[in-house]
């Protein structure tokens, strides 16, 4: 059987597994906005605790809550670039992300809908993304890895630690979390997952991996320059994501 990227991404982002310190602000700061602003992953639920069924689209309407989150990040249809317009741009529109569907924020707000579609109505549809199901399996696949190679950077993911992120990760299937732990215990490849982003994906790779990073330790800060130049991200463009989403600079 095949494993449903979106879904586990969903999940990556719901619990808060792989989101830490300043990492976990990022993540607040990209999910949090369009509830209102403030909200971070708290306590052992994280987001998915926090938001509940709403992710199912028991409630509301378009999808429920997931569906919203797609809508709204990637500001097709709100005043000023919803996110899109307070992030600078980054999480939404189409210009400099791959082809299709709305940004990086549609894609996260689709992966949410989709964990929570699964969750509740046995899986969620992805037609309010406008991505190809298999394509934007490939790019949730990507995100995933993203995260989990940046909770490397430190070389802490021990056996322990990987066990308390698969805990996390909520009602997923035993093939999607066997995939997480090969990829936990897997050895950090970084040049070759770089060779592997598809051209116009970089940004939101990096964003992801500074979703996942405390960013407070120096080999932290290597491994996300290392990844920043690999991508062709300079230190300027690198900064000012950093900005938008409330992260520490990582240039001075």
């Amino acid at each position: 059987m095949a494993i449903d990227a979106m879904k586990i991404l969903g999940a990556v982002l719901s619990s808060g597994a792989l989101s830490r310190g300043s990492g976990s602000n990022v993540l607040g700061s990209v999910l949090g906005a369009v509830m209102g602003g403030g909200s971070q992953p708290t306590g052992r639920g994280g987001m998915a605790g926090m938001l509940g069924n709403m992710l199912g689209g028991g409630q509301g309407s378009g999808g429920g809550l997931g569906g919203m989150l797609g809508n709204m990040l990637g500001g097709g249809n709100q005043s000023g670039g919803g996110v899109a317009g307070m992030l600078g741009g980054l999480l939404g529109g189409s210009q400099g992300q791959s082809a299709g569907g709305g940004g990086l924020g549609a894609l996260l707000g689709a992966a949410m809908q989709q964990f929570g579609g699964a969750q509740s109505e046995g899986g969620a549809k992805l037609a309010d993304f406008g991505t190809p199901p298999a394509e934007a399996n490939e790019q949730a696949l990507l995100l995933v890895k993203a995260m989990i190679n940046a909770a490397k950077a430190d070389g802490q993911v021990d056996e322990a630690e990987r066990e308390r992120i698969v805990d996390k990760l909520g009602d997923i299937t035993p093939e999607e979390l066997e995939f997480v732990k090969q990829e936990l215990a897997a050895p950090l490849d970084l040049e070759g997952f770089i060779r592997s982003i598809p051209a116009g994906m970089g940004e939101q790779v990096y964003t992801v991996s500074l979703m996942a990073i405390d960013l407070d330790s120096n080999a932290e800060a290597r491994y996300l320059d290392q990844l920043a130049r690999g991508l062709g991200i300079g230190p300027e463009q690198c900064n000012a994501i950093h900005e938008q989403l409330g992260a520490p600079k990582l240039y001075t």
